[in-house]
């Protein structure tokens, strides 16, 4: 009796092995990736397939925001994530075992809707129309009809986050709109003012440019790839690439990857500038409260 436990233990023992290793290599051709929807538009699609013609390893690429792309990696729900904010350990302490890794810069943009006459808008006038000091656009040189300001729902969020330090230096700020202004992720923020004559918002420019949206300056600037690069728009952050602190082989080749020459001639030719393009920039964040460590 004491035998035949023995060799079916042993026979369970040697199905497992082999269902694991099966799994193994059907997982080898493939590396999940999820989060910021703003470098999901911005590059990670011409990455992947440029990866996946040069290697045959396919990204699977879904949204759902910076912190799903820094917690699901972490919790090793996917094998790497997308970040357009580092990580914030005071929210979660487990974003602290997230490694971010700097692949691109990304400008914040305003849009409006096409139709707006509204060209420039200066740093003052946007605080003003977050903290609802400013309601109508006749306030800023346009037609007589309210200003719709769609912003995003979560303080912590890519883009929530970004304008809090950059506009307030207080991630805590609270933005004034109607509750049916505030919007779950950057898409539907952007695609609100596709169809709104009166809509503003803030919103990353990879994915602006791919909008039918007007991009208008700030501060007579506009969210160029030269402004951007040389540091002379002011709104800017970093677009990260998120792992565990030991990722996998194939993850680790990716990374370096999108990192090579490459890889960043890829990023430059969706419009967006490489992080080793500019890393000056990052020094400038502190300005700013950013913990960029």
């Amino acid at each position: 009796m004491k035998l035949n436990n023995t060799f079916v233990f042993a026979c369970l023992c040697l199905l497992i092995t082999i269902t694991t290793s099966q799994a193994s290599e059907n997982n080898q051709g493939t590396i999940s990736w999820a989060g910021c929807g703003i470098t999901k538009k911005a590059f990670m699609a011409e990455l992947a397939k440029a990866y996946e013609d040069k290697t045959g390893v396919k990204i699977l690429l879904e949204g759902g925001g910076a912190t799903r792309g820094i917690r699901d990696t972490v919790h090793q729900k996917l094998d790497m994530g997308g970040s357009c904010r580092m990580n914030l350990p005071g929210e979660d302490r487990s974003e602290l075992h997230a490694s971010l890794h700097p692949v691109a810069w990304d400008a914040l943009a305003v849009i409006t809707h096409k139709s707006n006459p509204v060209k420039n808008i200066s740093t003052q006038q946007i605080r003003g129309i977050y903290k609802g000091k400013i309601t109508n656009w006749r306030q800023l040189g346009g037609p007589n009809a309210p200003i719709h300001l769609y912003a995003r729902r979560g303080k912590i969020s890519g883009v929530g986050y970004a304008i809090r330090q950059y506009l307030f230096k207080d991630s805590t700020e609270e933005f004034v709109t109607e509750k049916k202004y505030f919007m779950r992720s950057s898409g539907p923020l952007e695609k609100s003012i596709e169809n709104d004559a009166n809509g503003i918002g803030i919103t990353g420019i990879s994915s602006a440019r791919k909008r039918k949206v007007k991009i208008i300056a700030l501060d007579d600037k506009q969210p160029s790839y030269e402004n951007v690069m040389r540091g002379k728009y002011v709104l800017y952050r970093p677009l990260y690439l998120v792992t565990t602190p030991t990722p996998s082989a194939k993850v680790k080749d990716f990374v370096s990857f999108a990192m090579s020459k490459e890889g960043r001639e890829i990023i430059r030719q969706n419009g967006t500038v490489p992080y080793r393009d500019a890393p000056q920039l990052m020094s400038k964040m502190l300005i700013y409260g950013f913990d960029v460590q």
